[in-house]
């Protein structure tokens, strides 16, 4: 795809008005002139070196200057190449080694137009229309994933093989929420509040459902598993900008985690964070993100996704999806991702007559060469099961076509704020402040030397863009909290969600919806879901709520305007 120059194309100046289909989107774009020194520092939301003033429909896409400035622009290109194709089941080619099983087909599906995942009526791996949804099944017991099916549980398989879980049984449904409050200002406005209430039955699984119980897997029969899984939904979010969040030093993320771990400290609130990640009693992280397979085990901070679950970008969400979504092999990943135990989603292919039926054709296609004679006996329930658990698969993509995927995506610059020199973006932005939105939604943070770090110890500093010593403006602390909702997120603990960009999804054709299921059809109705109050307890944010109810409709209407500005 033909970029923009980056910071080029400025409208010096001038406002732009669009028509937009989302009614909560500002109509006015005021882009500004970024050569002015005197222009506001937040309207370079990514820095000198990460913002676009592209805001048209690829807004999401462009390329930062650190990449123009390195030389990476092909490298870039090609990544991006890699992102928007679909794999397929060939045995060579730029797109081959799909399956043999599969959560989606290529990375659009989740990430559409590079953003957020939309609202989804149905489970459906090959609709792609802003498909971003993750299943989330956990034994509610312990909140950990079941063991028979992948963390990112696959719904795709590729012939003779069958899915691990049929996606036609999965039923999605959406009901209402009514809040303390009746769903109503003081003033009158009132507003709608929905989630999502997800089932899969039984009969859809395709292995034994096997939870860990006392560090033994057990498996459920159907009565146990109606009482003890539980499903949930997780949407993907923006990928744009994250090279600029892995810039940001460990040390000073830490110090936000002991700012706020010492401020609860002072007011009695000691269960204010997630005891998993870090303890209050002593101000220090109880966990820390390592890897021991392809990597040394060096310990990082925790950053990236709602459960905190990876550090640097290198080894983040997004290297790993490369590999798992589609479960197409590179160098250091050389083997299937099928399920969490590594072995239940092979013993009953392996047991399994229809695919016994299927796997000499399919094996002889895969390696026609006979270079793995394991996978060749003949003994078919052995060579399934060897084929299906195999650390040593061929490569399917190469070094230098994942070191171009890491380019692009730590190269993925961030769209300049909008409207920033208007009355209403200047009372939001005073407003976002003052009721406590900006605790939580931390505004700016300071990049460091921008020293690479690579879990896998695969790429270095020479290899991918860098951003050092900016100022950005993601609008999060990097730290988990709890709102409480209805059907919450599994463990109930959120990082909290950068907010830059996200009032351009509609034009980028990304889900306009927010919060971690995209029950919040706007941003009104995300703030709303911010105050929740029940038996299990009181948002982190209930407050702030509070006083957002307080405001009038102007004042409301002007923190709506900043948000979907910045």
């Amino acid at each position: 795809m033909n970029k923009l120059s980056v910071m080029g194309c400025v409208l010096v100046g001038s406002i732009i008005t669009v028509g937009c289909s989302d009614s909560d989107a500002p109509v006015s774009w005021d882009i500004g002139d970024p050569t002015e020194t005197t222009y506001p520092e937040d309207y370079y939301a990514g820095g000198k070196l990460g913002t676009t003033s592209v805001n048209t429909a690829t807004a999401y896409e462009q390329p930062t200057k650190a990449v123009e400035n390195a030389g990476m622009m092909t490298a870039f290109n090609e990544g991006e190449y890699l992102f928007e194709k679909d794999y397929n089941t060939n045995t060579s080619g730029a797109f081959h080694g799909l399956g043999p099983v599969a959560v989606r087909r290529g990375c659009l599906y989740c990430h559409p137009g590079y953003g957020h995942g939309g609202r989804q009526t149905t489970y459906r791996t090959d609709q792609n229309t802003k498909n971003g949804y993750l299943l989330v099944i956990y034994d509610k017991t312990t909140n950990a994933y079941i063991r028979s099916v992948a963390g990112m549980p696959q719904t795709i398989a590729i012939e003779p093989f069958k899915a691990p879980i049929d996606e036609t049984k999965i039923k999605i449904a959406w009901e209402n929420y009514t809040d303390e409050w009746g769903n109503k200002f003081p003033d009158g406005e009132t507003y709608s509040l929905i989630y999502p209430e997800v089932t899969i039955p039984y009969s859809a699984y395709y292995a034994p459902i096997m939870v860990q119980r006392g560090g033994v897997d057990v498996e459920l029969d159907e009565a146990a598993y109606n009482n003890e899984v539980g499903v949930l939904l997780e949407s993907t979010i923006g990928i744009y900008g994250t090279g600029l969040t892995d810039a940001i030093p460990d040390d000073s993320i830490t110090e936000q985690w002991l700012k706020e771990s010492k401020f609860y400290n002072s007011i009695g609130k000691t269960d204010a964070l997630n005891p998993a990640m870090w303890d209050q009693s002593t101000n220090t992280w109880k966990s820390y993100y390592s890897n021991s397979v392809q990597g040394d085990g060096t310990k990082y901070v925790r950053r990236y996704t709602y459960a905190m679950s990876r550090g640097p970008l290198l080894d983040a969400a997004g290297s790993n999806a490369i590999w798992n979504i589609t479960n197409v092999t590179r160098s250091d990943r050389r083997y299937h991702y099928l399920d969490l135990a590594g072995k239940y989603y092979a013993t009953t292919s392996a047991n399994d007559p229809e695919v016994q039926a299927g796997f000499t054709e399919y094996i002889n296609r895969v390696d026609p060469d006979k270079n793995h004679p394991e996978w060749h006996t003949g003994n078919l329930q052995s060579d399934i099961y060897t084929y299906l658990t195999s650390k040593s698969l061929d490569v399917e993509m190469t070094d230098a076509q994942y070191k171009n995927f890491m380019i692009w995506h730590r190269g993925l610059a961030v769209p300049a704020a909008r409207n920033t020199t208007t009355a209403d973006f200047k009372a939001g932005k005073a407003l976002f402040t003052q009721i406590g939105c900006a605790n939580c939604h931390r505004p700016s943070w300071q990049t460091g030397d921008d020293v690479i770090q690579d879990p896998n110890n695969f790429l270095t500093s020479n290899d991918v863009p860098r951003y050092p010593h900016q100022k950005i403006w993601p609008y999060t602390d990097f730290v988990q909290h709890r709102l409480w909702m209805k059907n919450d997120i599994r463990t109930g603990w959120c990082r909290t969600t950068p907010l830059w960009g996200r009032g351009l999804a509609a034009k980028c054709s990304s889900g306009v919806e927010r919060l971690h299921d995209c029950r919040a059809r706007n941003v009104l109705e995300a703030i709303m879901w911010h105050g929740c109050k029940n038996e299990g307890g009181t948002s982190d944010a209930y407050n702030t709520v509070v006083k957002f109810r307080a405001l009038s409709k102007e004042q409301r209407d002007q923190i709506i305007y900043f948000i979907e500005s910045i």
